[in-house]
C-alpha cells in the first residue's frame, strides 16, 4: 500500500474529531435520473458497485453475504458483461467493492468481506486482485472466468467488532478507508496503516466519525437515514460520497486537509429515486455523474446526471 501523500488524509497525524451537522446537510437540485434494469437474476442482492479503470462504461459489482465469491462486470445498459470468480476467496459478508491502485501502481478491485451484523467477528478481509479483463458482449449471461490469485489483507479494528458496509479507496495513493454502519447513526471511519506485511492482521486507525439523523422519506423510515451502506471517492480525490438507505451525503476534499477537517464541513444531500435497498454507489469516470443500485429483483442500475 503507498504512503499517504495526498493532501486529503493524513490518519496518522490528525485528532479523531466528530463530522460536521449532517443534519443541516443542503438538498442538490438539478438532478437527472435514468435508470436501467440488471436483467441477470444472478445478481440478486447488489451490494457494491464501482467504475472500471481499465473499461470505459464499465462498472463492477457484488453479490451480499451468503453469495458466490464472484462479481460482475455490468455495462451501462444494465447488460452483464463477465462474471468472475475469486480464488482461495468465500463471501463470509461481502458489503463492497472499490477500485484505486495496488502497491505496483496498476488497478486493483478491492473486494470489501467487512459485514458484520452480529458484532462477532475478531477480523475482518478485504481482497485485492487485478482488475480482470472483460470480453465483448457475446452473450446475456457469459460464463465464469477466474480472477489472478488475491492478495488477503486481513485487519481487526482497535477496540472491538463492528459491523461494516462501505470502502473506499483513494485514486492517488491506494489507501483504504473503512466505514461502519449503526442504527445509531453514528458512523465510523477507520483506516487501513501506511504498511501492514501481508499474512498478518493489521490494526486499523479510527481516522474520525459522523452522525446520520433520523429522517423520513416518502417510503423510507427515518431510522434508514441513519445507517452509512455504501461509500466512494471520486476518479480526481476531490469528493468523497457515502450513502444511506434514503440518501447520498457528499464531502468537498480540500488539498492539504486531513479527513477529520473534511468531515466536519456540511455536507450535500441528494435524494436519489427510493429503491428497496440501496447498499451500492459510485462515481462515474467524470467525477460528477454518480450511479446507484438496490438489493431486489430484477435490480435497478440508476445513474444521477448532475450541474454544479
Amino acid at each position: 500500500m503507498a504512503a499517504i501523500s495526498w493532501g486529503v488524509l493524513c490518519v496518522f497525524c490528525a485528532p479523531v474529531a466528530l463530522g460536521g451537522d449532517v443534519s443541516q446537510a443542503a438538498s442538490e437540485t438539478g438532478l437527472v435520473e435514468t435508470e436501467v434494469t440488471l436483467a441477470d437474476a444472478r445478481i440478486n442482492e447488489s451490494s457494491g458497485l464501482t467504475r472500471s479503470i481499465r473499461y470505459p462504461d464499465i462498472f463492477w459489482t457484488l453479490n451480499d453475504s451468503g453469495g458466490e465469491p464472484c462479481i460482475f462486470a455490468l455495462d451501462t445498459a444494465g447488460r452483464t458483461r463477465a462474471k468472475v470468480r475469486l480464488r482461495d476467496a468465500v463471501n463470509l459478508d461481502w458489503e463492497d467493492i472499490a477500485i484505486g491502485p495496488g502497491m505496483d501502481g496498476q488497478p486493483r478491485l478491492f473486494i470489501a468481506d467487512i459485514g458484520d451484523n452480529l458484532g462477532m467477528r475478531p477480523s475482518i478481509q478485504i481482497y485485492e486482485i487485478p482488475e480482470p479483463e472483460v470480453p465483448s458482449l457475446k452473450d446475456e449471461h457469459p460464463g465464469e472466468t477466474w480472477s489472478a490469485p488475491p492478495r488477503i489483507l486481513h485487519a481487526a479494528y482497535p477496540d472491538h467488532p463492528y459491523n461494516a458496509e462501505g470502502i473506499a479507496v483513494h485514486p492517488s495513493t491506494g489507501e483504504i478507508l473503512i466505514f461502519t454502519k449503526s442504527d445509531t447513526g453514528l458512523t465510523q471511519i477507520f483506516a487501513f496503516p501506511q504498511s501492514s506485511p501481508d499474512e498478518t492482521t493489521a490494526v486499523l486507525k479510527l481516522v474520525t466519525q459522523i452522525t446520520f439523523p433520523p429522517e423520513a422519506r416518502l417510503g423510507k423510515r427515518p431510522r434508514d437515514n441513519t445507517m452509512a451502506t455504501a461509500a466512494d471517492i471520486s476518479p480526481d480525490g476531490r469528493h468523497l460520497l457515502i450513502a444511506t438507505y434514503s440518501h447520498i451525503y457528499e464531502w468537498t476534499l480540500v488539498k492539504g486537509n486531513d479527513l477529520a477537517t473534511d468531515l466536519a464541513a456540511t455536507p450535500v444531500k441528494i435524494a436519489p429515486k427510493v429503491t428497496h435497498q440501496m447498499e451500492a454507489v459510485c462515481y462515474a469516470r467524470d467525477a460528477e455523474t454518480l450511479w446507484f443500485t438496490s438489493e431486489q429483483l430484477p435490480a435497478p442500475m440508476i445513474q444521477i446526471q448532475r450541474h454544479r
